[in-house]
């Protein structure tokens, strides 16, 4: 499976830390061990699905925990039937890539 999370935090940091909420939501990610990719707009990340939704939760709730106001988290999922081959990061954007 492959999930693509953008956090939209109110505010995204603080005064000191322009990104600090946002940042929180990616440490988790980078904590979980799984393969994933930060873009510009959001993260994308592959894993099972046993691994995903909780990971989805706990990047939702790190960014209220350090400290945003508010919080709304935009999530995209694709998924291929157990008969096929999963899609992978590398194999929907390896050609794009230098």
């Amino acid at each position: 499976m492959i999930m693509e999370i953008e956090c939209l935090a109110n505010p995204p940091g603080t005064p000191d830390d322009r990104f600090r909420h946002i940042e929180a939501a990616i440490a988790v990610i980078e904590q979980s061990g799984l393969t994933y990719e930060v873009d510009a707009l959001g993260t994308t990340i592959e894993g099972d699905p046993d691994q995903l939704w909780p990971l989805l939760r706990a990047v939702h709730e790190a960014c209220l925990e350090s400290g945003a106001d508010s919080l709304v988290t935009v999530v995209k999922v694709a998924q291929t039937s157990a008969r096929l081959t999963p899609s992978t990061i590398a194999s929907l954007t390896g050609k794009f890539r230098a």
